[in-house]
């Protein structure tokens, strides 16, 4: 077997070439579709407003006030 010969790397035998280039290319498209699908689907949650949330806390405590007095006459007899 003949031994290899060491080119001498300069800018003429190393570059990434028409297919390094498709690649970033691709990539960058892919990128731009993934972001454009992204902001759609975040368009479509509704997140709870925190008067909302603050509203749901207050009515679930007052259902639990009013189980808890509902419970205790039963108790009590």
């Amino acid at each position: 077997m003949p031994p290899l010969i060491a080119m001498p790397l300069n800018d003429t035998t190393v570059s990434p070439g028409l297919l390094g280039f498709a690649v970033f290319v691709a990539l960058a498209v892919a990128t731009v579709f993934l972001i454009r699908s992204m902001g759609k689907q975040m368009k479509k949650i509704q997140a709870p407003s925190e008067q909302d949330l603050k509203q749901r806390e207050w009515e679930r405590a007052q259902e639990a006030r009013g189980a808890a007095a509902a419970a205790k006459p039963a108790e009590d007899a």
